[in-house]
């Protein structure tokens, strides 16, 4: 009765205007008919994955038996002794051969890049803003009409972000100061408190460190944040630095990729990426409602990464780089524009979003996990793949739906851009992920907001902080920003994470989360 129970759906009906009754339906073949397909599904994938072995190795073994039944245990050792006898002469082509084979195999493999470790910035508590203290600080600034502050106070109650983010001192103060100096303070606070924390952990002296690539969308000062890092590390003269501005929220990926070709040419070194972005800069003080939304998503943040080419670094490495895929739209017009750095009427400057922006975001979402999907998808999921492909295209059958690859067989952990909380509901939709797929995503929003390209390290530290990091596991990290691009970077756990770091962003209030985030949550200012 119990077990029947369970398999039981209730249902709230209205039955006039202030009167409800419960329906209960009976869900037990719907459940058994997806219990069913499920494992269908994973019998499929096993059966594809391990086809070769499941097929030859009973080929071979049924061989061997018969050779095995046709000969005397004599003649057996005699014909096996035979097979093995060979010439001085073919044994040192061989080997050499080999050899040969083995090291043009070495040359072209592109070098390991491991990422060492990483540390995400905690600006102080005087610093920290809930959603009404965000909206009471706009109202006071008095450059915001009512019905400005209306719309910002709406889109904050649906956004998903908590009552415990960050903003920078230029954003707080009244009115704010959107100068270089402010700008100059809070980049020097977020980068150089990452990179504390980056050289304490891996006790890496600065001056070790051959590769520097900062990305920072919004401020780009002379000299540049690069400078200011190797100024004030005191780095080598000869280091390679690179500083990447104006590349939207998925610049985190693209300052990866740097790293890594520049690690691919450059044998035994370290790189340090930094990706941050500016509150300070991205405020807006105007009435336009295409500008109002980053006021109110965007929050303080940023993160350095460690990566390294060196062998020896692999025994205390996190993760391994196995795959980094770029995507960039800029060709479109309507997604060159679609999140554009401009002026409104008034010549107040801020970040304007466009009413395509959703459209042009999954267009060049759909093409970046089109080209990744042959790199990391089980051979099973790209058949059925080209198999609905080939119905629909060869075949003319239009009534066939494209097949959505189960991104779930590839990878273990999700870290996608926690850009808003409606951004990660279509997401999750059209990927056909977990609610705890999404779990490092919706909390990193709630806890930090939208820290740009540094949130999918907040992410990447939710897990560790949660001990779900694995040996083997394989992380997928997905941002899209300006441009309009779309970039992936996927990891290998090379070791267990058992237990957080104590420097670990989350580690004071990891025991709060998951918490749950209802579709609207009311601001009482």
């Amino acid at each position: 009765m119990v077990k029947e129970q369970s398999l039981l759906s209730t249902e709230i009906v209205p039955n006039g205007s202030m009167s409800f009754s419960v329906r209960v339906r009976r869900r037990l073949p719907d459940f058994l008919q997806s219990v069913n397909l499920k494992y269908v599904k994973l019998g499929y994938h096993y059966l594809i994955s391990h086809g070769f072995y499941l097929f030859t190795i009973p080929v071979l073994l049924v061989a061997l038996s018969a050779q095995i039944g046709t000969l005397s245990n004599q003649e057996l050792w005699v014909q096996l002794w035979r097979n093995f006898e060979v010439s001085l002469f073919g044994i040192v082509a061989c080997t050499g051969a080999i050899i040969f084979l083995a090291t043009l195999y070495l040359l072209s493999c592109p070098r390991p890049v491991y990422l060492v470790d990483f540390a995400c910035y905690k600006a102080p508590e005087e610093q920290k803003v809930s959603r009404a203290k965000l909206l009471r600080h706009a109202a006071e600034i008095g450059c915001f009409s009512e019905a400005s502050l209306e719309y910002m106070k709406k889109f904050l109650e649906r956004s998903g972000i908590g009552e415990e983010t960050y903003l920078s001192g230029g954003v707080l103060c009244n009115p704010p100061s959107p100068t270089m100096r402010a700008g100059r303070e809070e980049a020097q606070a977020v980068m150089f408190g990452a990179l504390d924390e980056l050289f304490l952990k891996t006790k890496v002296r600065p001056k070790d460190v051959g590769i520097l690539v900062v990305n920072c969308s919004l401020f780009n000062p002379t000299p540049s944040l690069s400078a200011m890092i190797i100024n004030h590390y005191k780095m080598r003269g000869n280091i390679l630095s690179f500083n990447i501005g104006g590349m939207g929220c998925s610049a985190g990926v693209i300052s990866l990729d740097l790293a890594n070709d520049m690690l691919q040419a450059h044998g035994g070194s370290y790189a340090v990426v930094v990706s941050t972005e500016s509150t300070t800069m991205g405020w807006y003080g105007g009435d336009t409602r295409s500008m109002l939304l980053p006021n109110c998503v965007f929050r303080l943040g940023g993160a350095a990464v460690l990566l390294s080419n060196k062998r020896s670094e692999r025994r205390r490495a996190k993760y391994a780089l196995t795959h980094v895929v770029r995507t960039h739209k800029g060709a479109d017009d309507r997604a060159y524009r679609a999140v554009m750095q401009q002026e409104d009427q008034n010549m107040r400057k801020g970040l304007s979003l466009s009413e395509d922006l959703v459209h042009v975001a999954a267009d060049a979402i759909k093409t970046n996990i089109t080209t990744l999907g042959p790199l990391v998808l089980p051979a099973s999921e790209q058949l059925l793949f080209l198999a609905t492909l080939f119905c629909k295209k060869a075949l003319g059958m239009a009534g066939v739906k494209p097949y959505i690859p189960d991104f779930k067989l590839a990878f273990d952990h999700f870290c996608m851009y926690a850009a808003n909380k409606q951004v990660l509901d279509e997401l999750q939709k059209n990927l056909e992920l977990r609610d705890d797929h999404m779990e490092p995503s919706r909390m990193t929003l709630h806890r930090w907001g939208n820290t740009s390209s540094s949130s999918m390290w907040y992410e990447l530290a939710y897990l560790e902080a949660k001990g779900k990091v694995k040996r083997g596991d394989r992380v997928w990290q997905l941002a899209f920003g300006s441009g309009f691009k779309c970039n992936s970077a996927v990891w290998r756990a090379l070791r267990t994470v058992k237990k957080p770091s104590k420097y670990n962003p989350w580690l004071d209030t990891i025991d709060n989360y998951p918490v749950q985030i209802p579709d609207y949550q009311r601001i009482v200012l």
